[in-house]
């Protein structure tokens, strides 16, 4: 399937399959969630009888805005709570983390939002931007939550879910990803060219790497179920940074095929309440959506390049905080 006929068939006015029985007493972290999909997300986890609503955001003027917008429209108040996190900074990422440790009673859902689409080289902690950001630091999050979020299903007895917001998009840079999968962390800085298709390489490095993490923590294991969700097309504000002819040419897309934000984010709500059987697979249009998958992300050779990238992606997580790999697969 080609990028436009992904787009130009993509289904609007989504289902909704969160509930309040669904969402009532649990606690939801959204990464992003001043804004767009992961604003409309946590609106909607509000509504539905949440008892606690992170809004994870690097601007907290903008986060104490969107608390006060969703508390408005819900009616609901002390639900939405706006704490900091910046993925730019692996500093930020392990505070969050360690708050979230010591003050959340339990993690129902860690929905995995946020993300650049900075085309070029403008960097963050020794890496293009987008590879920190929408790879390095969101895998981080993930497993240094994994603990807590275990504790969380083992007590409720039930399933706990990390959900990575990723794009198919991933799937056409597949003849930029095969010059740099033996190496992709090095090989991605050394061609302007994958500087600039940096956002569509980091989403498939997600797609990749989560779906061998799956392999190695079971749900039956862990009590969490880690999946993958594309929206789709969705009229937001990642584009902001894309140069002004494409930016032109996606919002021309967003007109015709777009779906809103609020809808969008239901393919959010879904990955946050998906069974068990969507472990390690991607999701869209709130439905299963690995018939989407190529065959080279899932043949054998496949599956070694999820494990070559995963070991390369855990070799620089563990040197962030040395022994979270270990104990994230300690289960």
């Amino acid at each position: 399937m080609s990028e436009y006929e992904m787009i130009s068939t993509q289904r609007r006015n989504l289902p909704l399959l969160a509930t309040p029985e669904t969402s009532a007493g649990k606690t939801y972290i959204i990464t992003g969630a001043n804004t767009g999909l992961g604003f409309e997300a946590a609106k909607h986890f509000v509504a539905l009888c949440a008892d606690k609503v992170i809004l994870a955001v690097r601007n907290l003027e903008s986060g104490a805005a969107a608390q006060a917008a969703i508390e408005e429209a819900t009616g609901r108040t002390g639900v939405a709570e706006v704490w900091h996190l910046d993925l730019a900074s692996f500093d930020s990422v392990q505070a969050f983390a360690r708050r979230a440790d010591e003050e959340l009673e339990r993690i129902d859902a860690l929905v995995e939002n946020a993300a650049v689409a900075m085309m070029g080289p403008v960097r963050a902690e020794g890496h293009l931007l987008s590879v920190t950001v929408n790879v390095l630091s969101t895998l981080l999050l993930a497993v240094l939550l994994a603990k807590k979020m275990r504790e969380s299903a083992k007590r409720i007895g039930g399933l706990a879910r990390v959900v990575v917001v990723t794009s198919r998009l991933g799937f056409m840079a597949q003849d930029d990803w095969m010059a740099i999968a033996e190496d992709p962390l090095v090989g991605i800085e050394q061609d302007e060219k994958l500087q600039f298709n940096s956002y569509a390489l980091s989403k498939l490095m997600e797609i990749l790497a989560l779906k061998h993490l799956a392999t190695l923590l079971p749900v039956e294991r862990t009590g969490v179920v880690f999946n993958l969700v594309c929206p789709g097309l969705c009229k937001t504000e990642l584009i902001r940074n894309a140069p002004a002819d494409y930016k032109a040419e996606l919002t021309d897309l967003h007109t015709l095929y777009g779906r809103t934000a609020e809808d969008g984010s239901r393919t959010l709500l879904h990955g946050a309440v998906a069974g068990d059987e969507t472990h390690g697979c991607l999701l869209h249009s709130c439905e299963m959506g690995e018939i989407d998958v190529p065959s080279w992300v899932t043949d054998e050779k496949g599956k070694a390049m999820q494990e070559r990238l995963w070991n390369a992606l855990a070799k620089k997580v563990e040197s962030i905080q040395p022994g979270c790999i270990a104990d994230l697969l300690d289960v």
